[in-house]
């Protein structure tokens, strides 16, 4: 089951077999892809045109183009719906508290100071695992407090390296 929100109005989804049951109705079209974005539907007699604008995996949205009227849609799938039912959904705060490492390694580089400000997704430091060299990203918005970890130090999976 999905939960699908286009404009803030929800809607239930699932999928079945070949069917697709839309608020406990099942969905009946003709759905052709017609080009690399362009998708033609036809429901109900009446003819509509999909243009996939774009997609964001990791905020799990997509924007489309349906007869030229822009929408953008939001996905949730059974996990995403339960992490939100038991109020531990990670998207509503975009602020970073802290990096664990991910992985035993080495700190191969730091691109971060104290005090730094850092946006969700920007670099801040290189693990070196496995003879591979891992970019650790910001989880989010935030400033660095402190950093508890140096340049050549040996670090353990789940070992706190930055706090914001």
């Amino acid at each position: 089951m999905y939960s699908v929100s286009i404009d803030k109005s929800a809607i239930k989804v699932e999928k079945s077999g070949d069917s697709i049951i839309v608020n406990e109705e099942i969905l009946i079209w003709d759905f052709k892809k017609t080009s690399e974005k362009f998708y033609h539907i036809i429901q109900e007699g009446k003819s509509f045109n999909l243009e996939v604008v774009s997609v964001n995996s990791e905020e799990k949205t997509v924007t489309l183009k349906l007869n030229n009227k822009p929408a953008t849609v939001k996905m949730q799938d059974k996990f995403d719906l339960l992490l939100e039912k038991l109020g531990m959904n990670t998207l509503k705060g975009n602020l970073a508290k802290e990096i664990k490492a991910p992985m035993p390694g080495l700190i191969f580089d730091i691109k971060v100071s104290e005090g730094d400000v850092v946006k969700k997704g920007d670099p801040v430091l290189i693990l070196e695992a496995m003879k591979m060299e891992n970019i650790i990203k910001s989880p989010g918005d935030g400033t660095v407090k402190t950093i508890k970890i140096k340049k050549g130090d040996s670090v353990e999976k789940n070992q706190v390296l930055i706090q914001f």
